[in-house]
């Protein structure tokens, strides 16, 4: 074994290092994250243990959101720790191998990987947007037309409901006369769980608070929730932008919501209708 003598910063910063591998060996469990866990400790010459809530949290993200996005959030750790690898890389010069062989071993398992939520992520997008645009837009109008929170709420749980069936059955039969892979079933039962999914949290204020004015303020407040959850989700697998798109979808929803909350009391003041 190559002696190199370190200093405490380096030393240090081995430990980590091996206390993050032995905590992805756990996460991965098939994988050989162990055999990078052993090198750092011919180095460190210290047992750590891994890291329970660490393993607990990834387990539980790739659980709810898939193991493509839980491997993805770990690899955006391993870049910000960029700067600490390439320091140690300077004092032992077997670590830029150690850290290629990671890089290309995670690449490798995101490609193997075939998540069907992930292949039909356009589909939950499409659900999830025409929910949070069209419900926040139909209950921000009918919360100034109608001014009762539990009536505000019924008519929007119904409009939402006929809203995630069309929205299916019309996912289902564009995808089926499309020429892809994609099962034309599957992806209709993406979209209308998503919308309906968002339904449910969308309405629910008014069924919980009596102030109808409250109550809209809660639901956009969700609507912004879900979306920024979602754009993360998004922004993870697709490597794409995530201000552009949840900064994109907040200005679509809530622009809707303004314009409708107007035509709601647009409609109240020319027909006249009081309840």
């Amino acid at each position: 074994m190559e002696k190199v003598a370190l200093d405490n910063a380096t030393r240090a910063l081995l430990l980590i290092f091996q206390e993050n591998e032995i905590s992805e060996y756990h996460i991965y469990s098939t994988l050989d994250e162990l055999k990078h866990y052993h090198e750092w400790k011919k180095y460190s010459g210290a047992e750590v243990k891994s890291k329970r809530l660490r393993i607990f949290l990834y387990l539980l993200i790739a659980r709810i959101f898939g193991l493509t996005f839980a491997i993805k959030m770990m690899e955006k750790g391993e870049e910000n720790a960029q700067d600490a690898y390439r320091f140690v890389a300077g004092k032992i010069p077997a670590v830029s191998a150690i850290l290629e062989d990671e890089v290309q071993h995670e690449q490798l398992l995101v490609e193997m990987i075939d998540e069907e939520k992930i292949g039909y992520i356009s589909s939950m997008v499409l659900g999830l947007n025409d929910a949070i645009v069209e419900l926040t837009g139909a209950l921000a109008g009918f919360t100034l037309a109608l001014r009762d929170a539990k009536v505000i709420g019924m008519a929007g749980f119904i409009t939402g409901i006929a809203a995630a069936l069309s929205m299916a059955a019309s996912e289902y039969l564009s995808k089926k006369s499309e020429a892809q892979s994609k099962d034309p079933l599957r992806a209709s039962f993406y979209t209308g769980v998503t919308y309906l999914g968002a339904v449910l949290l969308l309405v629910l204020p008014y069924f919980l608070v009596s102030s109808y004015y409250l109550a809209l303020s809660v639901t956009l407040s969700v609507a912004i929730l879900i979306i920024l959850v979602f754009s993360q989700f998004v922004s993870v697998v697709k490597d794409i932008s995530f201000g552009k798109f949840f900064w994109e979808m907040v200005g679509i929803s809530m622009g809707v919501a303004a314009i409708s909350f107007f035509i709601g009391w647009l409609a109240r003041l020319v027909f006249n209708v009081e309840i």
